[in-house]
C-alpha cells in the first residue's frame, strides 16, 4: 500500500484547461479528491509568478497546494496551515551563485541589441528570470549562440528554457541561472521532504517541462500536449534510459479523454494503481 505520494504538476494546459482541446467533465473534481488524501503532498510547478498562481487557484477553483515551485523553478514557496506563503530564501541564495555577482538588470542590458527578443511584462520577470517573447519560427540554435556570446566574458552560467504560448501564437524564452529549472527545484523539494523517485510523479505538457519529462522522475505527459513535445519527450527519455519513467496519456481511463487533469489522473493511476480509489472512482467504473 502506498504510504505517501508527491504530485508535482504544471498548471497551464496541464491542470488548468486553458488550451484548445476539451476538458473531461468532472476530471478536476476527481483530482481534488485525490490530492485531499492525507498521503498526498501537492506541488504546483509553473512558469507563473506568485500572484498569477493565486489568480489561477481562485479562477479555476484549484486545490490549495502544499508547495509552489514558481517562476520556472526560480522560486519555491511552502504554504503554511493558514495558507500563508513562506518563501525558501535558501534556494534563491543557491541559484544566485550562477549569476556571478551580476543582477537581472545587468544581464538584461547585455541582450538589448538582439532584435528577436521582446521583453515580457515586468510582472513576469524576477531577480533570477529574464523572460522574452520571440517569433515561433526563430532559429533557436542561432539565437542561443548569440545569447551565449553576450555573456561569454561575464562568468555567468545560464540556462535557456524554450516554450510557446499556443493560444497567442508566440514563442517564449526564459533565461535562468544554470542550476535553476523546474527539474532542479523538484529535486530540491524531494530531498527536503524525504521523497524519492518511487513516490513522486510529475505531470506536464510543454517545452519547459521537457527536462523533467526525460528524467528519472516518473512523469506524465497529458494527451493535449503538442505532437512535437510528445515526440521530443519520448525520444529524450529513451536516449536517457528512462523510457519506463514517461507515460503518454491516451484517454479512455475511466471514460475520460486524457486531456489536462484527466491525463494527470490516468498517468498517476498507471504508476500507482492503488490511487484509483483515492480519486473517488467506483469498482464499476474501474472495470468498465
Amino acid at each position: 500500500m502506498l504510504e505517501s505520494l508527491l504530485i508535482c504538476t504544471d498548471l497551464d494546459r496541464t491542470l488548468i484547461p486553458n488550451g484548445t482541446q476539451p476538458e473531461s467533465s468532472g476530471a478536476r473534481d476527481h483530482f481534488a479528491m485525490l490530492v485531499d488524501r492525507p498521503e498526498v503532498t501537492l506541488a504546483y510547478v509553473s512558469g507563473r509568478h506568485r500572484a498569477l498562481v493565486e489568480a489561477a487557484i481562485e479562477r479555476y477553483r484549484l486545490p490549495q497546494p502544499d508547495f509552489v515551485l514558481g517562476d520556472v523553478g526560480t522560486s519555491i514557496y511552502q504554504l503554511g496551515p493558514g495558507q500563508e506563503w513562506q518563501r525558501w530564501s535558501g534556494w534563491e541564495d543557491e541559484i544566485a551563485r550562477d549569476w556571478n555577482g551580476l543582477t537581472h538588470e545587468d544581464l538584461r542590458k547585455m541582450l538589448l541589441h538582439l532584435p528577436a527578443l521582446r521583453s515580457q511584462e515586468e510582472t513576469r520577470q524576477n531577480d533570477f528570470k529574464l523572460s522574452y517573447y520571440l517569433p515561433l519560427q526563430i532559429d533557436r540554435a542561432e539565437l542561443s549562440s548569440q545569447i551565449e556570446q553576450c555573456f561569454e566574458s561575464t562568468g555567468a552560467r545560464l540556462r535557456l528554457v524554450w516554450s510557446e504560448d499556443e493560444m497567442a501564437g508566440v514563442g517564449l524564452l526564459d533565461v535562468l541561472p544554470v542550476s535553476a529549472s523546474k527539474y532542479h527545484a523538484i529535486e530540491t523539494l524531494m530531498r527536503n521532504q524525504g521523497f524519492s523517485d518511487t513516490d513522486t510523479v510529475f505531470c506536464g505538457d510543454s517545452g519547459n517541462d521537457i527536462e523533467v519529462l526525460a528524467s528519472a522522475i516518473p512523469a506524465v505527459l497529458v494527451a493535449n500536449s503538442q505532437p512535437d513535445v510528445r515526440a521530443l519527450a519520448d525520444r529524450l527519455s529513451r536516449e536517457a534510459g528512462h523510457a519506463d519513467r514517461l507515460y503518454l496519456a491516451q484517454g479512455n481511463f475511466m471514460g475520460l479523454n486524457g486531456n489536462y487533469s484527466a491525463g494527470i489522473l490516468e498517468g498517476i493511476a498507471h504508476y500507482h494503481p492503488d490511487t484509483v480509489a483515492w480519486m473517488g472512482f467506483t469498482v464499476e467504473e474501474e472495470s468498465a
